[in-house]
């Protein structure tokens, strides 16, 4: 019976060519698209996953909270991780992690740059896994002088070796490391990620303010999470809020899984990633395959009257409606199982494109081989399944005598249910139209919006060398000399990578006294050329001055947001002073202008720009390059700093770079959500091409009488347009409401954004029914350019 159905199913297919085409593409191109949404999906879902102790791995962060300011951070302090255990049975073990970056070491007879060393308690082998290649994890980290490498970097440092254990390294000031153990490299589904790894110093420690520490926490069962959670608030009261001196405190244990997904906090490792994302991919894989699935219900129902007479000879042979269910069930999942045959080539060529845009390394059998083939197979007979079963039920209750005469008998509610399907794919099209419009121009608008500052051809570098940080002046006036630098200023940091750090700072009210509680302030280190390089514009005051010595130790610039914060009513001559520096008054002596210091994502900050108390504050160049010049600017820049620093390069970044990165997840986000509208609406007007055709088809003869009575071909393409366009337009009606709602939603997450205005989603439901109009009217001037001759002829 099967073959007999399968036989059948083919012989239709082959038949109908323009019907099997539409259905097979457009159910090939879904399952594709759901295909690599999965695997992206799967990639999400899998961080940090790989370590055997992952649900018994939490992290320690902070949430704290005062009149004028908060704090959420993903760092703590030196003392958290071994009170925590000490006090807390349930806790196996503790690991602080300091993510101290770059460094430039020596091997052999060279020297290399690492952006990625981490220093770790030894306990960090014990909580996390990682797959050693040489040494053992008890004894990795026991030296005070040792580094575990991994793989990669191991071959960089020393090429292609049988063992590199007992290899030495030398860090800047001579200090030596022996490498003890080399690990595999991390993978990329980790939000812990490193090429090296140093022990902290032994009895490492310092106050509870001073955080800066990544604390991971091993528990000994999962289940001793909740009681866990549950006795933090006494640990707070009697350890870190009376050295906070604030109200609102609390510590989140975080479950290893869940930080690359749930946390989004200041100072987090690495760019994490949203459960809000994933829903709205796994949202669009439905939405498109649930445009495929209409595709075949609604040409299936509309071809019900071309097989009528079929079905009734089925009956009068002894078919029951069980069996020609069978049958139609069967012609779907066949359609449906060769789709899935040409999704899978169509992953496979789509997928380096697929990786590019969404940022990640993916395979086709990431699962493997026949895991996945199965899954694709019983993944599209499911969905076959699910496209017949409308149809095999709509075929099957033909009443025998009326379908032999050609007689369908009432479709009323047919057609009605067909329209529906119509109004709802195209419901679906007009949102992610929509959708991708706004996606474009938020992106657009944060990349091109005024920051404050001018972000063009300006680059900046991390100055290595410590001992050539006492020798900026010299370097200022070397690269000054050149036409193709404009500018050269000194910060701490580089702004636009959201890793300024906070201080706070206790001020003078407008009474004139002195606060009993600090203010949160971000704090930037820049010196008298800052401004200027920058183009930022003083409100009112002056900049620093390098003629005034007092500005060293006495002077603080702050910023308008800061100055309305307080309250002030003048900010000049404001006394502030750090918790955290020497404590000395300092006096406002300008307000700038608000920039921003990190992406449109955040809101502009207080802050503070305070002059270098020292000359390893000073580890930061920003250097403006003359426009039109870039290249010869940056070898000008290069040659001048080698001149200095022989045995290292500068690694330069474009500052507008920097902001660019922010926003990457969001970019990502919306090239797949361009990726995938092009794909619905294509699929949408192959969909409403078939209905068109079809109905064409069945209006020959009334298209060949009109014409014999004087149609032109604007009254046929109207004649066949008219109906669905009426169905557009309900559904641009039914989509433009519910694309506000969403898109408004989205839009939340920007603390700067565009006002949504009615013209973009207009536009969205214009493009869709003139896309439409144009499938349309392309099938509307075919049918009407047929000789009406042999259009009455037709059978």
């Amino acid at each position: 019976m099967l073959t007999n159905h399968l036989r059948s199913a083919y012989r239709n297919l082959k038949r109908h060519k323009i019907y099997a085409f539409i259905n097979i593409f457009g159910l090939a191109v879904s399952l594709a698209a759901c295909w690599l949404i999965v695997l992206y999906i799967k990639d999400e879902w899998s961080y940090d996953r790989f370590n055997s102790n992952a649900d018994r791995i939490v992290r320690v962060v902070q949430h704290e909270s005062w009149d004028g300011g908060n704090m959420n951070i993903a760092v703590t302090s030196a003392p958290f991780a071994p009170a925590l255990k000490q006090q807390f049975p349930q806790i196996e073990d503790a690991v602080r992690i300091d993510a101290e970056g770059g460094d430039v070491i020596a091997h052999g007879n060279g020297t290399l740059k690492i952006k990625d060393i981490i220093s770790a308690d030894p306990s960090l082998f014990n909580i996390f896994s990682y797959e050693f290649m040489e040494g053992t994890a008890a004894t990795a980290l026991t030296d005070p002088q040792s580094i575990v490498l991994t793989e990669s970097l191991a071959n960089t440092l020393f090429g292609s070796q049988d063992s590199y254990v007992n290899q030495m390294v030398v860090y800047p000031g001579g200090t030596p490391s022996r490498v003890t153990a080399v690990i595999r490299d991390i993978p990329q589904n980790s939000h812990l990620r490193f090429s090296a790894v140093r022990p902290l110093p032994a009895g490492f420690g310092g106050n509870w303010q001073n955080s800066f520490l990544y604390t991971y926490l091993l528990l000994k069962t999962p289940e001793s999470l909740a009681a866990l959670r549950k006795q933090m608030p006494a640990f707070v009261s009697s350890n870190i809020q009376k050295e906070m001196h604030v109200d609102q405190y609390r510590l989140e244990l975080q479950p290893l899984t869940t930080i690359h997904l749930q946390s989004n906090l200041d100072y987090e490792l690495s760019p994490n990633s949203s459960l809000s994302r994933i829903y709205i991919f796994s949202a669009i894989a439905l939405l498109i395959l649930f445009i495929a699935i209409i595709n075949y219900v609604n040409l299936a129902t509309a071809r019900a009257s071309s097989r009528i007479k079929e079905i009734g000879v089925r009956k009068t042979l002894g078919s029951g409606k069980a069996q020609l269910a069978a049958l139609f069930i069967t012609e779907a999942a066949l359609v449906t199982l060769l789709s899935g045959l040409v999704a899978l080539v169509l992953v496979r060529f789509s997928m380096p494109m697929f990786n590019e845009l969404s940022g990640k390394n993916l395979s086709l059998w990431r699962f493997g081989i026949w895991p996945s083939l199965t899954f694709i197979v019983l993944f599209s007979i499911l969905v076959g399944m699910i496209s017949g079963i409308y149809p095999s039920v709509l075929l099957s209750r033909f009443q025998t005598i009326p379908a032999l005469k050609g007689n369908a008998g009432k479709m009323g509610a047919t057609v009605f249910f067909r329209k529906s399907l119509l109004v709802l794919q195209f419901v679906i099209t007009v949102f992610m139209i929509s959708a991708s419009f706004v996606i474009y121009q938020q992106m657009n608008y944060v990349n091109h919006a005024d920051l404050g500052f001018n972000k063009e051809q300006v680059v900046t570098f991390h100055i290595d060398n410590k001992s050539l940080r006492s020798q900026i002046a010299v370097i200022k006036t070397k690269l000054l000399q050149s036409p193709l630098i404009q500018n050269v200023a000194v910060a701490g940091n580089p702004i636009g990578n959201n890793d300024l750090g906070k201080r706070g700072y206790y001020y003078e009210n407008n009474q004139q006294a002195i606060s009993q509680q600090t203010k949160s302030v971000q704090e930037l280190i820049v010196d008298a050329d800052y401004l200027p390089a920058m183009q930022i514009q003083l409100k009112e005051g002056r900049n620093f001055s390098d003629k005034i010595p007092g500005d060293q130790t006495d002077a603080v610039l702050v910023n308008e947001t800061l100055a309305k914060e307080l309250g002030w009513t003048s900010a000049l001559g404001k006394k502030v002073i750090s918790s955290n520096r020497d404590g000395q008054p300092k006096t406002v002596v300008g307000v700038i202008k608000d920039f921003h210091t990190y992406s449109f994502q955040h809101k502009v900050e207080p802050l503070i720009l305070i002059l270098p108390p020292n000359a390893k504050e000073q580890d930061n160049l920003y250097v403006r390059l003359a426009k039109g010049k870039t290249n010869e600017a940056l070898g000008y820049l290069t040659q001048t700093y080698k001149e200095f620093d022989p045995g290292n390069s500068a690694e330069y970044h474009f500052l507008d770079q920097n902001f660019a990165h922010q926003y990457e997840a969001e970019q990502k986000q919306g090239n797949l959500s361009l990726l995938f509208t092009i794909l619905a609406v294509i699929l949408s007007l192959i969909g409403l091409f078939g209905l068109v055709s079809f109905t064409a088809q069945q209006m020959t003869k009334e298209i060949g009488i009109r014409k014999v009575l004087g149609a032109s071909l604007i009254n046929i393409v109207h004649l066949l347009s008219g109906s669905y366009l009426k169905l557009i337009a309900i559904a641009a009606a039914i989509a433009l409401p519910v694309s506000w709602f969403v898109m408004n939603r989205w839009l939340s997450d920007f603390a700067y954004r565009i006002p949504l205005q009615i013209g973009v989603f207009l536009a969205a439901g214009s493009l869709a029914a003139a896309l439409a109009l144009i499938t349309i009217g392309a099938q509307g001037l075919k049918a009407g350019m047929v000789n009406p001759i042999r259009s009455l002829r037709s059978e």
